[in-house]
């Protein structure tokens, strides 16, 4: 009845007052569906597995397609085992060894100096851990090519004492690793309190040495692990710097060999991806073994 009396007095309708509707609030930390995520991981999936992939296959290219068929085999791997053509990846396998031997020097000099610096700025000097933050994020902040041409004259003066060995680039690599390796320990650092901890193992006795070794680093030690691993990724993908100090380092060997050999730099760009996936892993299982054990 109301609807027809309103038709009949539309004059009614103007004093009715208007109902307004309720707008929605947006959402904007919503989880999207299960659908959409499985949509977004797909998509993911495909932009990052497509271009290994296509690397795979190129290194198992064997001769020239017959017929639009492209054979496929190990032919390239088993070469470079190949005692015949050793000489010819000599360079290659010397550049690894160099490599790998800057790793050991450059985690020994973040363990050395980076590490006490910290746990000192941490339990003593905690004003200057934003200075210490700055410090260490600097090469970050600066192009690698910038920092190389800083690099050349100081590497004058480390020749003259320490000769032009390979390893030397370590102290130039140092430099750049600086916050890739600050900060994993920094936020290990954050989610401890060091100073209760390492107070409360004094009131009980312990000296300073027992503290740091059984007490602080054992708490630090998925920071540490990631921080090693990370720079020995850095390590191995370091080309600007042995470019321009004209050092034999694995990627600039491969750049190379690259230029007589194609497939050897696919075949080797794999191994690396395979090898800092395998670093990865092996950091995600030192961090949940530490989770586990802080939760037992």
């Amino acid at each position: 009845m109301s609807e027809v009396a309103a038709v009949a007095n539309p004059e009614a309708l103007i004093d009715r007052p208007v109902r307004k509707r309720r707008a929605r609030p947006l959402r904007f930390g919503a989880v999207p569906s299960r659908a959409t995520r499985s949509v977004i991981l797909i998509i993911a999936a495909i932009l990052f597995l497509a271009p290994i992939v296509a690397l795979v296959e190129f290194s198992l290219r064997v001769g020239q397609p017959v017929n639009g068929v492209q054979a496929h085999g190990f032919l390239h791997y088993l070469a470079i085992f190949d005692p015949a053509s050793s000489g010819t990846y000599q360079d290659l396998f010397q550049g690894i060894v160099n490599s790998l031997i800057i790793c050991v020097i450059t985690v020994i000099i973040v363990l050395v100096l980076l590490l006490p610096t910290m746990l000192l700025v941490e339990l003593r000097f905690p004003k200057l851990r934003r200075v210490l933050e700055f410090i260490c994020i600097i090469p970050i902040t600066i192009p690698t090519v910038v920092l190389v041409v800083g690099f050349v004259p100081v590497y004058s003066a480390v020749v003259g004492i320490f000769g032009s060995a390979p390893w030397t680039l370590a102290f130039a690599v140092g430099v750049i690793v600086l916050p890739y390796a600050y900060r994993p320990i920094a936020s290990n650092m954050a989610a401890l309190d060091l100073i209760v901890l390492s107070e409360a193992a004094l009131s009980l006795g312990a000296s300073w040495g027992s503290v740091l070794g059984r007490v602080i680093l054992p708490n630090l030690r998925r920071g540490i692990f990631a921080a090693s691993f990370i720079t020995i990724a850095v390590v191995l993908g370091e080309y600007t710097i042995a470019t321009f100090l004209s050092r034999n380092v694995f990627q600039t060997a491969l750049y190379q060999l690259q230029h007589t050999d194609p497939y050897v730099g696919a075949i080797f760009a794999v191994l690396a991806l395979l090898f800092g996936f395998i670093l990865l892993l092996i950091i995600g299982r030192v961090g949940s073994a530490t989770r586990n054990r802080t939760s037992a």
